[in-house]
């Protein structure tokens, strides 16, 4: 069997939630699909930084536009395979009748606000069409499947979940890693992912002066990760804030740097308003950092009651809790504990592992 893996989200020099997927799971496939052809179409700037056996072999696709649906869809015209894997939303429109793709989320739809209108539009056009263009779609959690039913008509029949996973990372080296140098000596709070709207980054913000303000903690908060949709507006809001010092952004976290900045945080605080999945909870749970986050998409699925859930409409109910953390060892314990057991839910290589079923047909 030939099976062609659409690398072009995976080997970017700085991933987030999707691309970390991307990577994660090609990853873990190299050695799961030693039976068969398999083909990497990537774009042509792109370099993979792991070895691949002798039955893979790479494609580079020299498009600069319209990446998927010509340059992939035009490759797979004139080189067919036999079954194709997109691991990112976007179906090519070439393609073969066994597609399967991952849908993360559809975040667009439930809170629309979050996103300019021609992402909307542009998400919605795609995402339907490789619902009904694919013959299995991969969900990353129970809430995705759910959205898909409702929101798209979806047959449950055509959904799988799939869980993501979590890089492994040793607790003791992180914790040992000199991260003073990245954002100041004083205890901090800490939020990793895309500045924007949809992160609820101001929700955060207010929580933080409540904590300030009410509770008199001594930290910092800490934003670490590229700017998105809504920013100038979350800039603007830290820009006023009477503790605008003490909020430091980082931008990008190198991975190098990240799991060592995650195990020093005291808190850390992800109330997002939507999230099909949410990596970033499962990183900080596996370095004993106690989690906040919301009560809402997929986030309880994923947490169960390891770690603190709030409504992210809540700033005040967001600070209360986060104090009880800081405040309370008793709890905190238990949070981080629970937050060990947790984890063992989840790992790349299931996620791979059941990935390569749903492509070989096992």
């Amino acid at each position: 069997m030939k099976i062609g893996i659409d690398g072009s989200r995976a080997f970017i020099k700085q991933r987030t939630g999707i691309e970390e997927y991307s990577y994660q799971v090609i990853k873990h496939l190299v050695d799961k699909l030693q039976n068969h052809e398999v083909v990497l179409y990537m774009r042509k700037d792109q370099e993979i930084d792991f070895a691949l056996p002798e039955n893979w072999r790479v494609r580079k696709i020299n498009f600069v536009y319209l990446w998927t649906q010509m340059g992939l869809s035009l490759e797979l015209l004139f080189h067919p395979v036999d079954v194709l894997f997109v691991l990112a939303h976007i179906v090519p429109l070439f393609h073969p009748k066994k597609t399967i793709v991952t849908i993360h989320g559809l975040e667009y739809e439930v809170i629309p606000r979050a996103y300019s209108a021609w992402a909307r539009f542009y998400m919605r056009l795609s995402i339907k069409k490789s619902c009904q263009w694919a013959q299995k779609i991969i969900s990353v959690s129970r809430n995705t499947k759910q959205d898909l039913i409702n929101l798209y008509n979806v047959s449950e029949d055509k959904i799988q979940v799939i869980y993501e996973g979590y890089e492994e990372k040793d607790i003791a080296s992180c914790r040992d890693e000199a991260v003073p140098r990245l954002y100041g000596d004083e205890p901090y709070l800490l939020f990793i992912g895309r500045l924007e709207e949809r992160k609820n980054i101001l929700g955060i913000v207010k929580a933080f002066e409540i904590l300030k303000e009410k509770y008199a903690i001594p930290h910092k908060l800490v934003l670490a990760g590229k700017s998105g949709y809504g920013f100038s507006q979350i800039e603007l809001a830290i820009g006023m804030s009477k503790y605008k010092d003490e909020i430091v952004q980082l931008g990008f976290v190198k991975d190098e740097d990240k799991f060592a900045l995650i195990a020093s945080a005291d808190v850390f605080m992800f109330p997002t308003f939507y999230e099909g999945f949410g990596i970033p909870v499962l990183e900080a749970q596996s370095v004993g950092v106690p989690v906040v986050t919301s009560n809402t998409s997929s986030m309880p699925e994923v947490t169960g009651d390891s770690a603190i859930l709030v409504d992210p409409r809540e700033p005040e109910f967001i600070a209360e809790r986060s104090y009880e953390i800081i405040s309370n060892k008793d709890l905190r314990d238990d949070i981080i504990q629970k937050g060990y057991e947790n984890i063992k839910r989840f790992s790349w290589e299931k996620c791979a592992v059941q990935i390569a079923e749903v492509l070989t047909g096992k």
